[in-house]
């Protein structure tokens, strides 16, 4: 079990360590790397893309070759989590709460329309518990920075968990997506959660 932690932007170390105590913790036998070229991609059995901005994520993936790389993997059983601006990436569609449509790189593997920015400002992050019945009976304390959200979901999205009405965790096959940070958080459980869905894809 190999797991790629893309290092671009974002809680990359936070996300790192999160990944090995949630191997542990299921008592695999896995390794994490930190991954930013096309060979470190190939050998993957899951990715996670961290938060950062993402037009600067999707325009390095794609001046790296790696937008397609990570698209054509996923098609052969890669699986994908992204948080926050991950997510972003992933969709299929995006605009901006402020300046509307805006092009960017995408990989559009999620089919999901998302708003960039929708909370505002840093000064504007939050923290909630979320019930998330993926993940068992006990509420998860989930971390908002500056977070998109999920305005439109297709029909093969399930929605993991819901933040006001609006879906903050969506799953489609192998991809995963939450609009918070849960690498922010001592709580591994959506990593284990990330990590079987790879051994399920494997």
């Amino acid at each position: 079990m190999k797991i790629g932690i893309l290092e671009i932007q974002g809680d990359i170390e936070e996300h790192y360590k999160a990944t090995k105590a949630a191997i542990n913790k299921l008592n695999i036998e896995g390794e994490v790397k930190l991954v930013k070229k096309q060979k470190d991609i190939e050998e993957l059995d899951g990715l996670i893309i961290p938060g950062g901005e993402s037009t600067v994520i999707g325009t390095i993936l794609k001046q790296r070759g790696l937008l397609d790389l990570i698209k054509a993997k996923y098609e052969k059983g890669l699986c994908v989590w992204g948080t926050c601006a991950g997510l972003i990436v992933m969709a299929k569609k995006t605009y901006d709460r402020v300046v509307g449509e805006k092009p960017q790189p995408l990989l559009e593997i999620l089919d999901v329309t998302v708003e960039r920015n929708a909370y505002g400002r840093q000064n504007e992050s939050f923290e909630s518990d979320l019930s998330i019945p993926a993940l068992g009976n006990r509420p998860f304390h989930a971390v908002f920075i500056r977070s998109p959200v999920i305005k439109k979901v297709g029909e093969n999205v399930e929605v993991l968990a819901y933040l006001n009405d609006q879906p903050v965790a969506v799953q489609q096959g192998n991809a995963l997506a939450t609009t918070f940070h849960p690498e922010l958080t001592y709580d591994t459980r959506f990593h284990e959660y990330f990590i079987k869905l790879c051994l399920k894809s494997k």
